[in-house]
């Protein structure tokens, strides 16, 4: 077994005078989920579909599971998985009858009725795929992506159009597919997703990596402050909330006022304080520690679904 499943080594994909990919680097190793985390347009599919050999980089190296694309396309083809944002699907064909075409694409497939149950489509098991919702269809293509029992597996925002509760039941599907020893690389703007999911993400903008490493460590690394947040009142000046003890930043934004503060008590006493004396109420009140959202904010200056 190689080191590392996946090594990518100064990654450029240029179109015009876009750099999609300016020049990444990064490694996964066997039976990790890594994540790409960033808004659309930052290059995460990009990248992901130059190491799965679907795009042809301007420049870099890429092995994947020790191999190289060109010589070896054939041999690591077979052994990954593949769910695209986009997937055709043969509108007239059901769920059953897809995910048997598929399997005849590999030398070795799992059961069709495995992956039907896996991914929660019993029910629709005989369903022509055009009546599927947008989160079934997801979940179709997922199973087309496990079809072959891959080891390396690329799921790109593989819970857009998802409720809540089909969001995580691909959550708990990712983590079992970890806990069977699969490495998987997922791409995402959902922030809670990479915490969840992640043992490491890369924070992608403008095609580059302005920041790598396990969730709760980059949080740690960037932010020594704990956020208190609640609607922002009327009457009250940004300079007075900049005066609070122990708050380091104030953010403002649609509503909604968070300070970044050092010492919470301090700061909730103080802020109670100008609440009563200024005659106006904390709605929305909370204390949370920063996210994976602050970190972009921070990073970038703009959120990461602007």
């Amino acid at each position: 077994m190689t080191r590392y499943a996946i090594e990518v080594q100064d990654l450029h994909k240029r179109y015009g005078e876009l750099r999609a990919v300016d020049g990444i680097s990064f490694a996964v190793s066997p039976g990790e989920v890594y994540g790409l985390l960033g808004p659309n347009g930052a290059g995460k599919t990009t990248a992901v579909e130059c190491v799965e050999g679907l795009r042809l980089p301007d420049s870099g190296t890429i092995r994947v599971l020790g191999l190289s694309h060109g010589t070896d396309s054939a041999a690591i083809k077979a052994r990954l998985g593949v769910q695209l944002q986009s997937t055709g699907l043969f509108p007239t064909l059901t769920v059953r009858e897809i995910i048997d075409l598929y399997a005849t694409f590999f030398p070795r497939s799992l059961k069709t009725a495995d992956l039907i149950e896996l991914v929660g489509l019993n029910e629709k098991a005989r369903t022509a795929s055009q009546s599927l919702s947008g989160g079934q269809r997801q979940r179709l293509t997922l199973a087309l992506a496990l079809v072959n029992d891959p080891d390396v597996i690329f799921l790109d925002e593989p819970t857009t159009a998802m409720d809540p509760a089909a969001r995580r039941a691909v959550w708990d599907m990712v983590l079992s597919l970890k806990a069977r020893g699969k490495t998987i690389v997922l791409t995402t703007h959902y922030m809670e997703e990479a915490a969840q999911l992640c043992d490491r993400v890369a924070v992608v903008d403008k095609g580059r990596f302005i920041a790598e490493g396990k969730p709760a460590d980059l949080v740690r690394e960037h932010f020594a402050e704990t956020a208190v947040e609640f609607g922002t009142p009327k009457g009250v000046a940004l300079a007075q909330l900049k005066e609070v003890p122990g708050v380091n930043r104030v953010l403002t934004e649609n509503g909604s006022t968070t300070l970044f503060t050092t010492d919470v008590p301090e700061t909730v006493s103080r802020l109670l304080a100008l609440a009563q004396s200024n005659g106006f109420t904390l709605d929305r009140f909370t204390v949370r520690t920063a996210t994976l959202e602050d970190l972009f904010l921070r990073l970038t200056g703009r959120r990461i679904r602007e």
